[in-house]
């Protein structure tokens, strides 16, 4: 049965403890694709869609830039204040719970991305709506689960109304107005509960919104 991916959803989601799962958002550190896929650029404004417990975000604010976090549950962004709260760049992060199939931020950021998110529409539109936030000469950066064979349920085995492929993600965003700079698949393994080891199919998606 497909997931509606609503504020019920995932207040229970963090509610129920995943926050301390291997490759989640609520206390893992970073992903590895945005120190490599980012460092480079200059830090300006930076939107975070679907922030979880705000380790990008986090990061992101570490090295200079001004953050708007937004994310459907109050859960998980309580955890991300606190955690922002010793960081040392706490001044640089603003948090908004919002919905991202509706809301709208009112203006556009040198950097827009979404790591995992899945808001309660369908993931490819959503794609579309988080770039169209971009701001002339801004990146985007989408990390989300590669759609595999099999993937049934949320977490490391996401369901396909959750996936997406390079290719089908880059489809979408117009060569004349997008510069596309990373459409890779990766396979990366965490390590789980009682040391199990937990591979995670990924898809990272890096273009330009060209001026």
């Amino acid at each position: 049965m497909p997931h509606e991916f609503d504020k019920d959803f995932w207040e229970r989601h963090w509610r129920e403890g995943r926050a301390g799962d291997a490759g989640s958002m609520g206390g893992a550190p970073p992903n590895p694709y945005l120190a490599r896929e980012i460092s480079g650029l200059t830090p300006g404004t930076a939107l975070d869609a679907g922030c979880g417990g705000g380790a990008e975000a986090i990061w992101l604010a570490s090295h200079g830039w001004h953050v708007t976090a937004a994310d459907i549950s109050s859960e998980v962004l309580a955890h991300a204040g606190e955690r922002a709260a010793t960081s040392g760049a706490a001044e640089r992060l603003r948090w908004v719970e919002a919905d991202l199939s509706d809301w709208n931020p009112g203006g556009r950021f040198d950097l827009v991305m979404t790591h995992y998110a899945h808001p309660a529409m369908p993931q490819l539109e959503f794609y579309d709506r988080v770039a169209g936030w971009v701001a002339p000469g801004g990146t985007l950066l989408i990390v989300g689960h590669l759609r595999t064979t099999g993937s049934t349920g949320h977490g490391h085995h996401p369901p396909a109304e959750a996936s997406a492929t390079p290719a089908a993600i880059t489809a979408r965003l117009d060569g004349m107005e997008w510069e596309i700079v990373t459409a890779e698949e990766h396979l990366r393994t965490l390590t789980g509960q009682g040391g199990r080891a937990v591979p995670l199919h990924d898809v990272v998606v890096r273009a330009v919104r060209r001026r």
